[in-house]
């Protein structure tokens, strides 16, 4: 009767192998289903945004410009409504902790692109700071010139700019139908914006830069062609489609503008002011809490600046600024002094970041002028990144327009917020990470990335900088400009603030010179809810260091904390969070750090 138990157990044994067997292959095919669903949708990416693909060093569509027909928005809609379902139909039951956040960030990111598409926002598609009229110029710097294709692709691309014009020119007439308008004085700094390109001579222009100098590579012959061909494409048809959108803007379109500063005035107004705050912070606050905690922060700061002020001899804050706003020592002497600061900055902080850091980036950081026809209306610094393959190195582009009129108090704060170790170290870690797919290398979370670059700022200090109490004053002003903007960019749009409502409090609370005013409360009017990110980000970044120092105790490096927020590339900042209390629950089991950190 027992004779046939073994043959049984057996039996049991091989059909339990086999379910397993079943279940790891469903597991892997789910898997398997999963990468190629995200390879499918980043290589979508590139061929609809080829300007990106050249950003990130992906050469493969450097003869195309996008498509801003309408034809193609629904065509991207409908493709990002099947996406989601595929995505969703993916079963990530057993998948890996990676494999789970890649597939909850792409449903995120396909279902806010849906969200924002309700909103139409390329019939909106200009303003001072953003849009082809400025986009296409700056392709250039990101462009790589080594061989005869490169300067190839990149005349079929000077010859597309007409018809790139005249499909922002219909989005933009569909626009004006549906109640869609910027402010009118912004677009009339459009229209100067595109005047000044379309009037520089062929050999002045930025779109001729490339056939200035040629790769020794490259024959005497084929220079002379495609030196011809790129003044010929400028001067034949870039020029006039510049010229043409210049006059459109100034003569059709600034004329209609709205007269109201705030996106209340468009049509859903509140729910569009909403819905930039959650793409651009990745958090749930409503403008009237981030008001509030503006307001509470502003004064907190000013506690800390009226103490160092009386340090340097003034019994309040306000003759202290006043004092700043008008000594002219404190304001710049030309445009090369103000590059040189930057360049010094940068090269002292390099020498530190073994003391913040165990991971370092190979990509390159270089100082360089801001292009002239954006310089007038924008900050006194930003950053862009460098190509992934090395090919091109990161870049801060210091602003060298009107440097009389520029105060020096925050230049230090400023360079290590856009190059090290703020945007440049970020980015160019994010950029070299090999353990995530690559739409999380380059996702543009608002409120990681400028959080993290002015949490970066603090970093100075932590490494012994800022002795110049003028320069720490304008560490300070940093941290009050950030906090203002919390206050004024909800008030604008929001409250229904005036721009001079904004300007007034600008003045109230900071020392800013008067150019840095008058463009960051423009920025703030033509980009709602952006500006909020930089200070809701570092308070996050801040929070999480507090957080893991009073944990770990004895376990806390400041290098490892900093290697674990930036080795999975940029996220939502409640993603961050989750993510930093599973690295605390790892390091309570770990080794104690070196004493001292």
């Amino acid at each position: 009767m027992n004779s046939g138990l073994p043959y049984i157990a057996l039996a049991v044994v091989v059909l339990c192998s086999s379910l397993v067997a079943g279940q790891n292959r469903d597991v892997d095919q789910r898997r398997a289903r999963l990468q190629a669903a995200l390879q499918d949708e980043w290589e979508y990416q590139l061929r609809s945004h080829p300007e990106m693909a050249t950003q990130i060093g992906d050469h493969r569509y450097n003869d195309r410009l996008s498509d801003y027909s309408p034809k193609f928005f629904a065509a991207d809609l409908e493709h990002a409504k099947q996406s989601l379902a595929k995505f969703e139909g993916i079963d990530s039951a057993s998948f890996s902790t990676q494999e789970q956040l890649n597939k909850a960030l792409m449903l995120r990111s396909l279902r806010e692109h849906i969200e924002e598409a309700g909103f139409r926002p390329w019939e909106m598609p200009v303003d001072q700071m953003n849009g082809v009229q400025v986009d296409l110029a700056g392709l250039v710097s990101d462009t790589t010139f080594n061989t005869v294709k490169d300067y190839e692709d990149y005349v079929a691309r000077l010859r597309q700019i007409p018809r790139v014009f005249a499909q922002v020119t219909a989005n933009i007439e569909l626009g004006i139908k549906d109640k869609l308008l910027p402010p009118r004085y912004l677009l009339e700094k459009v229209a100067a914006q595109a005047q000044t390109i379309a009037d520089d001579s062929v050999e002045a222009s930025p779109f001729t830069r490339p056939a200035l100098k040629f790769p020794a590579g490259i024959s005497t012959d084929e220079q002379k062609r495609l030196k011809d061909q790129i003044l010929l494409a400028v001067k034949s048809e870039v020029a006039p489609a510049y010229a043409k959108f210049a006059a459109f803007v100034r003569t059709d379109y600034a004329p209609k503008g709205r007269a109201e500063y705030g996106i209340w005035a468009l049509p859903d107004g509140e729910a569009r002011y909403r819905f930039a705050i959650r793409k651009m912070t990745t958090t749930n606050l409503g403008p009237e809490e981030i008001h509030q905690l503006g307001l509470k922060q502003v004064s907190e700061i000013e506690s800390e600046m009226q103490a160092l002020a009386r340090q340097q001899g003034f019994p309040d804050l306000k003759g202290f600024n006043e004092h700043i706003r008008k000594d002219r020592e404190l304001y710049g002497r030309s445009s090369q002094q103000i590059f040189d600061l930057y360049q010094h900055y940068t090269d002292q902080m390099y020498a530190k970041l073994p003391q913040l850091f165990g991971h370092l980036p190979k990509t390159k950081l270089i100082i360089v002028p801001m292009e002239a026809y954006r310089a007038p209306n924008e900050v006194p610094a930003d950053y862009s990144e460098g190509a992934a393959d090395g090919s091109r190195p990161g870049r801060i582009n210091v602003n060298e327009y009107d440097p009389q009129h520029r105060l020096l108090l925050n230049v230090e704060a400023i360079a290590y917020h856009e190059g090290i170790p703020g945007h440049h170290l970020q980015i160019s870690i994010a950029q070299e990470l090999t353990d995530i797919p690559p739409f999380r290398k380059f996702a543009d979370y608002t409120g990681f990335i400028e959080g993290w670059a002015f949490y970066a700022e603090k970093l100075g200090r932590d490494v012994g900088f800022y002795q110049d109490p003028y320069s720490e004053y304008g560490r300070l002003e940093n941290e009050m400009w950030r906090s203002v903007r919390l206050v004024v960019d909800t008030g604008v749009h929001s409250k229904h603030w005036s721009r001079q409502q904004m300007v007034e409090f600008f003045r109230e609370h900071t020392a800013m010179d008067e150019p840095n005013i008058q463009t960051e409360v423009d920025r703030y009017i033509a980009w709602p809810a952006q500006a909020l990110a930089y200070k809701l980000g570092q308070m996050k970044f801040l929070e999480l260091r507090e957080q893991a120092r009073k944990q770990l105790a004895g376990r806390f490096d400041v290098r490892t904390f900093h290697d674990a927020v930036l080795s999975e590339g940029p996220l939502p900042l409640d993603v961050l969070e989750m993510n930093v209390d599973n690295w605390i629950a790892g390091q309570k089991s770990g080794p104690a750090a070196p004493e001292g950190r």
